[in-house]
């Protein structure tokens, strides 16, 4: 069993920036697949990003060049830097961890709130 603990979201101005993180609990870290997912109000949950345990990484259109996912297996943790937010960018933000769709674990989400 991974627990996934997100922190950093918070409140944040139109163009500014937040640091979202992830840390697993437990496991081999390395081996999962990470993922950032987002769900705004009255929206689907959809994939932002996500980090194969390579180091490969794949983004949502609508934060390309604003996004970036990193890893550091050394620390079980996964980052989401967010960079040029935007309102639309408002939304609970999840981490999942995934191996060969065999295990999937979810956190609990951190809200990310663009407003001025």
């Amino acid at each position: 069993q991974v627990q996934l603990v997100e922190s950093g979201g918070g409140l944040v101005q139109p163009g500014g920036s937040l640091r979202l993180s992830c840390a697993a609990s437990a496991g081999i870290f390395s081996i999962y697949t990470m993922g950032w997912y987002r769900q705004a109000p009255g929206k689907q949950r959809e994939l932002v990003a996500a980090i194969t345990s390579g180091g490969s990484t794949n983004y949502a259109d609508s934060v390309k060049g604003r996004f970036t996912i990193s890893r550091d297996n050394a620390k079980n943790t996964v980052y989401l830097q967010m960079n040029s937010l935007k309102p639309e960018d408002t939304a609970v933000y999840y981490c999942n961890a995934n191996y060969r769709h065999l295990y999937d674990y979810w956190g609990q989400g951190t809200q990310a709130t663009v407003s001025s």
